[in-house]
């Protein structure tokens, strides 16, 4: 595992785990206050110290990894990463009654050793998410994934939370609640990409979007060098059972007009 400090872009200790290892760049130089990439065994996580929540968590996941992934037991063992300074972090003590979920960005079940296993359950991979979000549509999309990195053989996933509006809630007065999650997918063989958005809310709604699209909202390039036109055309992506055992897709909502990103929200507290 590896912490590397501030100011990261292009060049990564995690790159592993990022399409031609390539980690992704922040566009908005704001977005770099207290960001740290924390490197773990099976995934990246770039951590701000100021949402304290990941910008994104990163997987190469494979078939091979997924089927050694079948074989763990979960076993929860949610923790504080300790690497992270202390007033950059999220703690335990933070989600306690807070309403929400701890949600995993790299999911547990992506994880193909204990270890890594293990290593999922830090905060620094987690943010405030709706219970029923977490427990019904997400993971669902989650599934879908996982599927469909067995189906191709491997995906390149970048997992992360967007902020909309002036007022972000937070939980324990320290960590910043996403109003967005996404969850990017792009396939090396086939050179195509794609993500799914979905509100941090109980829906069974969600969009499919163009890895260009989420970029503007985003504030991120999540793959640096990648040709335009992959990046433009979204990918056919499985629809997710969502609550109930429904699918549903309701491919207007969010607008990406509508949604304010991590860096208008920086903007707002840096004022």
């Amino acid at each position: 595992m590896t912490l590397s400090g501030h100011a990261i872009a292009a060049a990564s200790a995690c790159g592993d785990h990022y399409w031609a290892a390539t980690a992704p760049d922040i566009i908005q130089s704001a977005m770099n206050r207290d960001a740290r990439e924390v490197c773990f065994s099976a995934f990246g996580v770039m951590h701000s110290g100021v949402t304290r929540t990941p910008l994104w968590s990163a997987e190469h996941l494979t078939a091979v990894g997924l089927r050694d992934a079948r074989q763990i037991s979960r076993v929860n063992n949610f923790h504080a990463e300790s690497r992270l300074p202390a007033e950059e972090r999220a703690e335990l003590r933070d989600y306690v009654r807070s309403g929400y979920d701890r949600g995993h960005m790299a999911p547990s079940a992506d994880m193909p050793d204990a270890q890594a296993q293990s290593e999922s359950f830090s905060l620094s991979n987690m943010v405030p998410q709706n219970s029923e979000n977490n427990r019904y549509l997400w993971a669902g999309i989650e599934s879908s994934v996982r599927k469909l990195a067995q189906d191709r053989g491997e995906l390149f996933v970048i997992t992360g939370p967007l902020f909309k509006g002036k007022s972000i809630t937070q939980v324990g007065d320290r960590v910043m609640v996403p109003t967005q999650l996404y969850k990017v997918v792009y396939d090396p063989k086939r050179k195509q990409a794609g993500a799914y958005l979905v509100a941090n809310e109980a829906t069974s709604d969600y969009s499919v979007v163009s890895v260009a699209e989420l970029e503007t909202l985003a504030g991120i390039d999540f793959f640096p060098g990648m040709p335009s036109d992959i990046k433009r055309t979204a990918m056919r992506l499985p629809a997710p059972k969502a609550a109930g055992g429904k699918r549903k897709r309701d491919p207007s909502v969010p607008s990406y007009r509508e949604v304010q990103t991590v860096l208008d929200f920086l903007r707002t507290i840096i004022r």
